[in-house]
């Protein structure tokens, strides 16, 4: 790996990969836990992220799609709508987060991503699908909060509902981050959905 690939910034997930358990997937490689079927190759560099914390964005969350692994809408962030978005950043290197990346756009991890442009401009659309378009949506501790979500708007593309699993891998990412009661993050996704 280059150094670029060993630099650290903070992956911030909003829909299910806030769970470790379903991260690990990503990382380490492996069959998806409950609620997901499909088989992920994993990161290059497979140790799981040093520190993950609770964040709050601005911005919204919001279901749209449908995933063939969850059979319901998937979470997407929309850095311009009004909102506050509560996410987990977890601390992965520059070459993690470029696999994690690739893995959810359906992509062969192995390739190092270009930071310059969202780092400079706050968001790069890397193609015109879900998933495609990063996002710098702030920093934490000196280094950048970095996302991928989908190229339109909140409000240009139906809403589609997530289902019962999705949400709960989103329920226990937030539990584990210990930033929010179960009363508040019940009533954050209710309010989502």
């Amino acid at each position: 790996m280059t150094d670029s690939a060993e630099r650290l910034v903070w992956y911030v997930a909003y829909g299910s990969n806030m769970h470790m358990a379903r991260l690990r997937c990503y990382v380490e490689g492996g069959r998806g836990v409950a609620g997901g079927g499909r088989a992920y190759p994993g990161c290059r560099d497979r140790r799981m992220p040093g520190r993950s914390v609770g964040v709050e964005l601005a911005g919204a969350v919001y279901f749209a799609t449908r995933s063939p692994v969850w059979g319901g809408g998937r979470a997407f962030y929309d850095p311009r709508a009004t909102g506050r978005v509560w996410a987990r950043a977890h601390l992965l290197t520059v070459g993690q987060f470029s696999d994690v990346a690739a893995q959810e756009m359906y992509a062969v991890p192995g390739r190092d991503l270009d930071l310059t442009r969202v780092l400079a401009e706050g968001r790069e659309e890397l193609g015109p699908g879900r998933y495609e378009t990063l996002v710098h949506a702030g920093d934490l501790d000196g280094l950048p909060l970095l996302t991928f979500t989908a190229p339109w708007a909140a409000d240009a593309v139906p809403r589609v509902p997530p289902s019962p699993a999705y949400l709960a891998h989103l329920a226990a990412g937030l539990r584990e981050a210990g930033r929010w009661s179960d009363e508040a993050i019940t009533g954050y996704l209710t309010a989502l959905t």
